[in-house]
């Protein structure tokens, strides 16, 4: 958004539907009530970020929704399911899959607001679509367990241990470990969050990288990718960690490749600013060992964590009630990988 003219441009992930209100709110308040928004993304399906857009389109006349709906792309995709033999049959188990992003096609289809595809090398705005591809995305859908071929033993199976793991997640140690030091774990993040939609743009001199839910995957297009929008790498100076700093999104090898590598002593940060949207009473994110890995790159790493904050420069206008971002400390532990 653009303070300057008090209108806002491009909204991207409303959070769920409480907080989603809470935006449609702020955005009354801090800019003079508008009725138009440009274009609002949806970056995924997840419920803790698309649920919350669900006010925004409701609300505002909006011009453009950008987002990715696996039932378009069935006719595509049938001959790869055994067990759909019609079309119609599938984009339904679809729509019901990824029902939050159907929820808002819904509106978007009453209100008349086009939708539009962010796929690798879409431009939304100022920014250019990092990932996902087009052929990543579909093996994504392919594979995911919202996938509806996928329901039944499989899923129980999964579900049941995904439930185990939850649990497990509690019982992780930290570990006191010197600078530098980085231990992420094998596993990877889900399909769901490997189809979060990357932007990149170069805003005041800039060079900012929002990232979503996207996992190594995701980062390793980014990285492939970079050199036809002009982006070379490392070298970001604005970083939306993804996942609300989760361990399994990220590695060494791919944070040296965007952002640099690890500093050889503990220095002034300040190289570039790297922030993390994650919610205070969610004791899992973010994880140290992720924190610790940006602070060794030299990042002023910025959290959210329950706190009402602002980024601000220059004639900015004050928010009451909100506090100015303050870097976070560096932790001297990290989780057993």
């Amino acid at each position: 958004m653009n303070w300057q003219d008090r209108r806002p441009s491009t909204l991207l992930t409303g959070g769920y539907i409480t907080s989603g209100e809470c935006l449609r709110d702020l955005i009354n308040k801090y800019y003079d009530n508008p009725i138009f928004i440009n274009r609002v993304v949806a970056t995924h399906n997840d419920g803790d970020h698309a649920r919350g857009l669900i006010a925004i389109l409701e609300h505002f006349e909006v011009g453009e929704l950008w987002m990715l709906r696996p039932w378009e792309y069935a006719e595509e995709l049938i001959e790869r399911f055994d067990t759909y033999e019609s079309v119609p049959h599938l984009q339904g188990a679809l729509r019901r899959a990824y029902a939050n992003l159907a929820a808002l096609e819904d509106i978007a289809i009453d209100k008349g607001i086009p939708i539009y595809e962010p796929f690798q090398g879409a431009q939304i705005g100022a920014f250019h679509v990092m990932a996902p591809s087009r052929e990543r995305y579909f093996d994504l859908i392919l594979t995911s367990n919202k996938t509806p071929e996928r329901s039944g033993m499989e899923s129980r199976v999964d579900s049941i241990f995904g439930t185990i793991m939850e649990k497990a997640k509690t019982a992780v140690a930290l570990l006191r470990a010197s600078w530098g030091a980085e231990a992420f774990p094998s596993g990877d993040t889900s399909n769901e969050n490997e189809m979060s939609v990357v932007q990149y743009a170069v805003l005041n001199g800039k060079k900012i990288l929002l990232t979503a839910d996207t996992g190594r995957n995701g980062l390793q297009e980014v990285i492939d990718y970079a050199p036809c929008v002009g982006l070379t790498l490392p070298g970001i100076d604005r970083f939306q960690v993804p996942h609300h700093g989760g361990r399994h999104n990220v590695n060494t090898d791919l944070l040296n490749a965007i952002v640099g590598p690890i500093l050889q002593e503990q220095q002034e940060t300040g190289h570039f600013q790297a922030y993390i949207s994650s919610a205070k009473a969610d004791e899992d994110h973010p994880r140290k060992v992720v924190q610790r890995a940006l602070i060794h790159r030299g990042a002023n790493l910025y959290m959210t964590e329950g706190q009402n904050i602002r980024m601000w420069g220059g004639a900015a206008p004050s928010r009451p009630g909100y506090t100015p971002l303050v870097p976070t400390a560096y932790p001297d532990s990290h989780e057993k990988a």
